[in-house]
């Protein structure tokens, strides 16, 4: 092992060192550096942002290339369709976004509303399954969307399972950005508002990430006591209140999610 690998290697003792694949790392950090502001890369900026030298990052984007993961014009590189198959994987082979996919259907229609079920992955959530009836399909987070754990109240319901402290340190390592007059972007509130959500057991949000929606959600857990991820509807706000639209989702949600824990 080269003194690079060496440095990247895990330092904790979940996976020994013998173990290690420091190419698979560096080719995973190259495909997650591309974003929304970085869709197109060059050698440099790859090395960059991923902190590999320069010659190593054109060999990995190269690499990727050559297996159909990017395209390029000889100086910037860019991801391609292929590279959804490395998600669509989960979709496939997870049993937990199928085992509710019946349980946000039916809420959906109950409700009026769309339902979904997320995971947390570090500061964000993603959405792994969804459903809506034909007048809502198009509202709300689309399927794989991820988002920032604050703006959704699957977000803050996962969190709420965390330790303080844990999430104490989540809340003084990130910058919290507004995305309506509504957005709560104190270190302080928000504090308050996953521990609320934590004496609940339910989060309730309203027009953080969009005007005029709702989100309520609760964490759903195994039978282990694992928290497995969070089930949440977005509704509009409109002439209900929030203490009706939390009377009448509530009940639903915490139907699904006592039904969950003898599937999970």
């Amino acid at each position: 092992m080269t003194d690079e690998a060496e440095d990247n290697a895990p330092q904790e003792s979940g996976l020994d060192r013998r173990d290690w694949i420091a190419g698979l790392e560096k080719g995973l950090r190259i495909i997650e550096a591309f974003s929304d502001s970085h869709p197109r890369l060059t050698p440099s900026t790859a090395a960059r942002r991923t902190g590999i030298t320069r010659t190593a990052a054109r060999r990995y984007l190269l690499t990727l290339q050559h297996l159909g993961y990017l395209q390029s014009d000889g100086t910037h590189f860019w991801l391609t369709p292929r590279i959804l198959r490395l998600g669509w994987s989960y979709f496939d082979s997870a049993k937990v976004p199928r085992a509710v996919q019946p349980f946000l259907q039916r809420m959906s229609i109950e409700l009026g509303g769309a339902t979904f079920f997320a995971v947390l992955d570090e500061d964000e959530v993603i959405f792994v399954a969804r459903n809506g009836t034909s007048r809502v399909q198009s509202q709300g987070f689309v399927l794989g969307a991820r988002v920032a754990a604050n703006l959704a109240s699957a977000g803050i319901a996962l969190l709420s399972c965390k330790p303080p402290e844990e999430v104490d340190r989540w809340l003084t390592s990130r910058r919290f950005i507004p995305y309506t007059p509504h957005t709560i972007t104190q270190p302080d509130e928000l504090r308050s508002i996953i521990s609320k959500a934590r004496q609940n057991g339910y989060c309730i949000l309203e027009q953080q990430l969009e005007q005029d929606r709702r989100g309520i959600a609760v964490p759903v857990r195994t039978r282990s006591g694992e928290v497995a991820g969070a089930i949440s509807i977005s509704l509009p706000i409109g002439n209900e209140s929030t203490q009706q639209a939390l009377t009448r989702a509530l009940p639903v949600l915490r139907e699904a999610e006592h039904a969950l824990l003898a599937l999970l």
